[in-house]
């Protein structure tokens, strides 16, 4: 809302002004404060930058086969023309990761297929734009570098790229081979405040992260090789320079992340900018907005003045949900130019308004008409079974017994960080899983639950099983962290005393997104004992062992043995304040989404066995029983619950069906 509000001030206008002027003259000419203010010597430059558009065109979630309005390159598009229209002077480029990362993406590549002379929607669209260049992100080579340049072959704006070579690295970085050219310098005519027209030469200049290296090893190793970023533009920048670039922005998919230079940062925009030379930056990667408080206090960053290293900066969000934007007051002193001033913001395509999602912009007709045909065959895609589950997969019982929409995410993300750490120093580590059932009722609704019939199962079904658009991490614990991990999510259940009958089960201030369940290993919860940790992860009860005959392999877990537990980013960032559980632990942040690795996981397998293997179950809790509420439809699949005695015990509240367990 704080850069909403800023653009509110520069632009005081409503937003239903604001939808009623696109709608009418498909663009609003609004004046920048820049432009208004430049002198007969000053000229006003806008760098609009789009980054992490993922093959979304179209305002559209595939998994879960509906309209989505916070998303989309025809929505963000919608805004160009007005954008364009506030300054003199404009660019537009983008920052990488285009190509992959939605159903759109995956048909392309599965099923269509891109030959040489092919058209891929995302760049069709992109063509209806007018960029003025691009770089390349992480994901472009997950379908291989003959798919990736048959896909760029038909943009109408050039690619660059200054650390990713054909396989080795040269002694001298200007010596390296490389699949792009590393920049590119746009002669342009620029108009002054006072219209007269002035030449200026505009640098952009490439990056990408040296862990695609990790990442898509499968379809680089032996055939490409990435130098650090900074490294890169330490020797690239000056030859830029040399050749006359009046000012040089950095294209740079790498995340805002610490201040000081290592080597081969994944993000590394803050040390990049600090390059001599380096005039702005946009970044992206992190799939964040910059200027945005999720920046407040980081090192080297100035979040009020949109400043990375002291350079202006941008960052513009994922999906297209925002449009980057920086705005240079450029100043004339003979024949160069000089920043005297700056702003920066990430421009929404929508607001929330409590808690309800408002569009702000209308879609750009022409933008969908370039991808139309590729959209409705995609609907048809994720509509079509990908393969089948030979048992059911739902959540009904995900809270006291071990559960088939659970296990199946489990089983994915074990198959993928497997891959993913094979030619890593952890690659001899064993490898659990956590998961948590994200639909198990609760403030839902008694409708709130998976429930995917075994046989065939299509792409949108996985929405179903995994309902965030988290991406996969690995962190590395001990065997007594694995233990507290699960006496955390432990917490999710009342204390029972033995005898006591039908008492409620289920803490209702502990989220189901908590309740983790580690396969790899099993163990039992008694309830016996009190709750180590309140819902929030403050420690309660110190003495409190609640995690039993927790094994590994059949053995007792080691206290000091060492596990990789493949997890997602919310958990591996600190979210729901596990213990022990925290970015120090993580040692692989993946470049795909936990739904990703699912649909890979169903197409690989083609038949997949999502049957809970009842790796965990409660300690007996002597003559006790409780209560537990889920949906009705529960009925169905009470007598085929493994390791637990359930029994339907009525109706309960607001469509919901109570259960008895017996403990």
């Amino acid at each position: 809302m704080k850069d909403q509000r800023v653009l509110n001030r520069l632009h005081p206008i409503s937003r239903r002004a604001l939808l009623g002027g696109m709608a009418a003259t498909g663009t609003l000419a609004l004046v920048h404060p820049f432009t208004a203010r430049a002198a007969a010597n000053q000229a006003h430059l806008r760098i609009m930058e789009t980054t992490d558009l993922h093959v979304h065109v179209f305002p559209y979630d595939y998994y879960g086969d509906k309209p989505n309005d916070t998303m989309g390159l025809a929505r963000t598009a919608s805004i160009i023309d007005q954008i364009r229209a506030e300054a003199r002077n404009s660019i537009l480029v983008d920052n990488g990761d285009f190509l992959q990362g939605n159903p759109m993406g995956d048909y392309i590549a599965y099923q269509r297929g891109m030959k040489e002379g092919d058209m891929h929607p995302i760049i069709s669209a992109m063509n209806v734009l007018g960029y003025d260049g691009g770089t390349l992100g992480n994901h472009e080579f997950n379908y291989g570098l003959d798919f990736l340049f048959n896909v760029i072959a038909g943009a109408n704006f050039p690619m660059v790229c200054a650390n990713l070579t054909r396989g080795t690295l040269a002694a001298n970085p200007r010596d390296d081979d490389l699949f792009l050219k590393p920049y590119m310098i746009i002669d342009r005519m620029i108009t002054d405040g006072a219209g007269a027209e002035h030449p200026v030469k505009i640098g952009l200049i490439g990056f990408l992260p040296p862990q695609i290296m990790t990442w898509d090893s499968r379809h680089l190793a032996g055939n490409a090789a990435t130098r650090d970023i900074v490294k890169a533009a330490e020797a690239w920048v000056p030859q830029m320079r040399e050749e006359g670039a009046d000012i040089v922005i950095a294209l740079s998919h790498s995340g805002i992340g610490q201040q000081d230079w290592a080597e081969n940062l994944e993000n590394a925009s803050v040390p990049l900018a600090a390059v001599p030379g380096i005039d702005a930056i946009v970044t992206g990667h992190s799939h964040l907005d910059f200027p945005g408080p999720k920046f407040d206090g980081f090192a080297g960053v100035d979040n009020a003045k949109g400043t990375i290293s002291g350079k202006p900066g941008v960052m513009g969000g994922f999906w297209g949900s925002h449009l980057g934007l920086i705005d240079l007051m450029l100043e004339r002193d003979g024949n160069s130019w000089t920043i005297v001033g700056h702003s920066s913001e990430a421009r929404p395509i929508y607001d929330r308004v409590d808690r309800k999602v408002v569009a702000l912009v209308a879609d750009k007709p022409e933008v969908l008409a370039a991808a139309q045909a590729e959209h409705d065959a995609t609907l048809a895609y994720v509509r079509t079974a990908v393969g089948k589950t030979s048992a059911p997969l739902h959540s009904y019982f995900a809270l006291v017994a071990d559960d088939p929409s659970v296990q199946i995410v489990s089983q994915a993300q074990t198959w993928y960080i497997t891959d993913m750490l094979s030619q890593t120093e952890w690659k001899d580590l064993p490898v659990l899983s956590a998961a948590a059932p994200f639909k198990a009722g609760g403030r839902g609704g008694a409708d709130y639950y998976t429930d995917v019939p075994a046989g065939d199962i299509a792409i949108k079904n996985v929405s179903d099983l995994y309902l965030y658009p988290n991406t996969v991490q690995a962190v590395l614990i001990t065997g007594a962290q694995v233990r507290n991990w699960l006496e955390m999510s432990a917490g999710i259940f009342n204390q029972v005393t033995p005898g006591a009958t039908d008492v409620d089960l289920i803490n209702g201030d502990f989220p189901s997104y908590n309740f983790d369940v580690i396969d790899g290993v099993t163990y039992q919860i008694d309830l016996t004992q009190p709750a180590r940790y309140t819902p929030k992860g403050e420690l309660q009860n110190p003495d409190s062992n609640r995690i039993r005959n927790l094994s590994f392999n059949g053995e007792p877990v080691d206290p000091e043995q060492r596990f990789v537990v493949a997890t997602n980013n919310y958990r591996g960032g600190g979210g729901g304040n596990f213990p022990d559980i925290g970015p120090d632990k993580v040692i692989f942040q993946a470049p795909d989404t936990n739904r990703d690795v699912i649909v890979r996981y169903i197409v690989d397998k083609g038949t997949i066995n999502p049957s809970a293997d009842a790796n965990w179950s409660f300690a007996p809790v002597e003559g006790a029983s409780a209560l537990f509420s889920t949906g009705a439809k529960a009925r169905e699949f009470s007598a085929a619950v493994e390791g637990v005695s359930i029994e339907p015990a009525g109706d309960g509240a607001d469509g919901f069906a109570l259960f008895r367990i017996t403990l």
